[in-house]
């Protein structure tokens, strides 16, 4: 069964979004397991991720993992920011 997930992100700058796209490009190129693939599109103010998987549990997993990353990298940001 496929399974599929659609996540609209919204962030506080334009700036930010670049960035994040930016920084996602090598999962999305060549992602790490063959069970799931992803596309990421700026839409405007939103950062759209799609993400598409052969089961449910390599879509929760896919989108854990890219979740995980986007929250890692606006840390980043914020503490970069604040020095």
């Amino acid at each position: 069964m496929k399974a599929k997930a659609t996540v609209h992100l919204r962030f506080p700058t334009n700036r930010y979004m670049e960035i994040i796209a930016k920084s996602l490009e090598p999962e999305i190129r060549e992602p790490v397991t063959p069970r799931s693939r992803a596309t990421i599109e700026n839409k405007s103010k939103f950062l759209v991720l799609r993400v598409e998987a052969d089961d449910t549990i390599a879509l929760r997993s896919a989108l854990n993992a890219y979740l995980r990353w986007i929250y890692s990298i606006m840390n980043v940001l914020a503490t970069v920011e604040t020095q």
